[in-house]
């Protein structure tokens, strides 16, 4: 792998009609923001190969607002990956992640947050950016992260949707 690309799902109803989190759906804005979110990544040259979805509904529909960047991505949906530790992430992109240059993670708080920070200090992240990760990774936020020949990770990219038009939600 050569590229990460972690993506919190767009903004979600607060309840689903069934009464279950697995269940939420995107509002509106979330399909929205991550509609845009997919159309940045792709502007910087951050397509996915392999695209490792949770389960949950919410992150399905986040990956259908921003399929279109990669049509011919392979898309595993994983049960594991619904409100996964940051190990959990780690082991899915082990599982299925060889093979592939670019891989993207479309999952939840707080497990993909704190797989960012790690990944991040790992990879000596400028105090300013990592100060603003720290503070916060909102619905529909992505982070790139370049891996070169066994060295750290390097962050490329930290998006927030409310930098570039669109809402970003808690």
């Amino acid at each position: 792998m050569d590229r990460l690309i972690l993506m919190r799902h767009g903004q979600a109803e607060r309840h689903a009609a069934t009464g279950g989190d697995f269940e939420r759906s995107l509002t509106l804005r979330g399909r929205e923001d991550a509609a845009l979110m997919g159309q940045l990544v792709a502007q910087r040259g951050a397509r996915p190969d392999l695209v490792l979805v949770s389960a949950a509904r919410r992150t399905r529909e986040t990956w259908a607002s921003l399929s279109s960047i990669a049509p011919t991505s392979k898309v595993e949906l994983r049960r594991d990956l619904y409100h996964a530790e940051p190990e959990d992430v780690v082991a899915a992109l082990e599982d299925e992640g060889e093979g592939f240059g670019t891989v993207m993670v479309i999952g939840h708080n707080p497990g993909l947050h704190e797989l960012a920070l790690r990944l991040a200090v790992q990879g000596g992240t400028p105090p300013k950016t990592m100060n603003a990760l720290r503070s916060r990774f909102p619905t529909s936020t992505i982070t790139v992260f370049a891996f070169g020949d066994g060295g750290p990770p390097v962050l490329e990219h930290l998006l927030y949707a409310a930098e570039h038009g669109g809402t970003g939600a808690e």
